[in-house]
């Protein structure tokens, strides 16, 4: 499979190099996040478009942005909104970040299903992160070290993290950093003394996710802004798109797009 998906890139950069057009190809990279929303989407689309090929792939939202500034992705997708940094990057280069909201999320604290908590604060959240609390005997637990899983510095879901729980706080420096929500999960899921964060489609049963301030991450929670770590989920164009990239927007921003973001655990935006 990998040696199949490096000959893609392989044809894929030559026939860029030559000038070639792609015609009815689409290529999407960025967020891990709203992987799941353009895999099924991109799915269901070339079912109904057999002549268009969409090629989809989740290296993180700040990598995808980053390529649709290049112009190596079409479509960026991302967990977070661009940063005036990358605006005035694509503008430099004469590309128009726009972008699309495609879904909602809401990014939960989850922990070994064995481990007996249930509800943290916000404020136990950030000192967890931060390093002022180290062992799950000062939240209610066992006496052993809390094991700390985070995103890294190139994932969205880490800046939304780090933005609306850490504040102006620094992950401690031994946290282990993972690339993807998938690690997250699975690295939590091995660990009955871990903790880690995870957007809300990725949850299955080799988890626990956790209340935060006696809440449950619900749809309604984070349609109303409840959920105290709720936010947008993007696709990112080159302006407005047109041909076979705005039709895929618009299917995406469909009543059917928007049943596949239900599918797929995510929350529709309409």
């Amino acid at each position: 499979m990998k040696k199949f998906l490096t000959i893609i890139v392989a044809v894929l950069f030559a026939c860029s190099y030559a000038g070639i057009s792609f015609g009815e190809n689409i290529r999407i990279d960025g967020s891990t996040t709203v992987l799941p929303v353009a895999q099924k989407a991109a799915e269901v689309y070339m079912k109904k478009n057999p002549e268009t090929r969409i090629y989809v792939s989740g290296s993180g939202s700040g990598t995808g942005i980053k390529a649709l500034i290049d112009g190596t992705t079409d479509i960026a997708t991302s967990s977070r909104e661009a940063k005036d940094k990358e605006i005035g990057s694509a503008r430099s280069k004469g590309v128009i970040l726009t972008d699309h909201k495609v879904a909602l999320d809401g990014i939960v604290p989850v922990i070994h299903p064995s481990m007996k908590i249930d509800n943290l604060t916000m404020e136990q959240l950030r000192d967890i992160y931060n390093g002022k609390i180290k062992r799950w005997k000062e939240i209610g637990g066992p006496d052993r070290p809390i094991s700390v899983v985070s995103r890294d510095t190139s994932s969205g879901t880490y800046e939304v993290w780090a933005e609306k729980v850490l504040e102006s706080d620094k992950v401690r420096p031994d946290a282990l950093l993972v690339a993807s929500n998938g690690q997250a999960v699975q690295t939590v899921a091995q660990n009955r003394y871990a903790i880690g964060y995870i957007g809300i489609g990725y949850i299955d049963r080799s988890v626990k996710v956790l209340k935060v301030n006696g809440k449950t991450a619900s749809p309604e929670g984070i349609r109303d802004g409840s959920w105290p770590v709720a936010r947008p989920l993007y696709m990112y164009t080159n302006g407005k798109p047109s041909g076979v990239i705005g039709n895929f927007i618009d299917f995406v921003l469909s009543k059917e797009g928007q049943q596949i973001v239900n599918e797929v655990k995510y929350i529709s935006i309409k």
